[in-house]
């Protein structure tokens, strides 16, 4: 695979895709990245978010980043033997796990399209209509797989929103990975359009962000900081969409300040 595993231990690296032995969540991977609905929905998403309400990244870069750091937590959470349930408790195969996040990582943003404000329930119905059209393209799935399939989407796409409470180990890494999207690129057309709120700035002081197996935990995620700012992105966000996961247990997080003129805050570990 391109990403970190629980076997080979590379490094993530944000701009691979994904190459997973079955086939299924490659070509689901080759749909959604190829559809002109689907990428239209993922550019007009950022009208809202950072046209409107001067938000960070909402858009195609921040769905990517997402997806790809699903399908990395996810590949290293098997590999550290740590079990999903969301496919099992349908009676789907293990190889439609993959898909859930894929899937999800790639929906769960759509309704910005309507407003910024409460987005995650205007996904829900927006992403359903979607699912209907392409999971049976896809021609792995009768109509009940497929309708088991859509339902553990839409519960992975509404539990990335805080308020929520995810029930399978797929929506845990769907909220987990959406905080993960934290780097300073993600705040580049609100920064530099004069935006210096705290989301904003926050995001300008995280430098890098690897996954990769850690020692006693599944996972390991490492952030890099430039300034003690960056202690929001890890402390108020990050740590929100990780308490009520169900990763906790399996997800160690480590954030150093590698600027050396800035030591208010040198390390900080969840």
């Amino acid at each position: 695979m391109a990403n970190s595993s629980g076997n080979g231990g590379r490094e993530y690296d944000p701009d691979a895709e994904h190459n997973f032995p079955d086939e299924r969540v490659n070509a689901v991977l080759d749909e959604i990245l190829s559809d002109p609905e689907v990428t239209t929905y993922l550019e007009a998403q950022n009208v809202n978010a950072v046209q409107r309400k001067g938000y960070n990244d909402h858009g195609t870069k921040h769905i990517e980043i997402v997806r790809n750091r699903a399908l990395c937590l996810y590949d290293l959470l098997k590999g550290g033997d740590v079990a999903c349930n969301g496919a099992a408790d349908q009676g789907l195969d293990e190889a439609d796990e993959p898909v859930i996040l894929a899937l999800a990582a790639t929906l769960h943003d759509i309704g910005h399209v309507v407003h910024r404000d409460d987005h995650v329930y205007y996904s829900i119905p927006l992403a359903a209509d979607l699912l209907d059209r392409l999971v049976p393209q896809l021609g792995f799935y009768d109509t009940e797989e497929a309708v088991r399939l859509k339902a553990e989407v839409l519960h992975a796409i509404l539990c990335h929103h805080t308020a929520e409470d995810p029930l399978t180990t797929e929506a845990g890494i769907i909220r987990v990975a959406d905080a993960l999207d934290m780097e300073r690129g993600r705040s580049r057309i609100p920064y530099e359009k004069g935006g210096r709120g705290i989301n904003t700035l926050s995001s300008q002081a995280i430098e890098n962000v690897s996954l990769r197996p850690g020692d006693g935990k599944a996972v390991l995620v490492e952030i890099e900081m430039i300034n003690a700012a960056g202690v929001y992105q890890v402390d108020n966000l990050l740590k929100a969409k990780l308490d009520g996961s169900g990763l906790e247990e399996h997800v160690r997080i480590v954030a150093v300040n590698t600027k050396s003129g800035d030591q208010l805050v040198e390390r900080i570990e969840l």
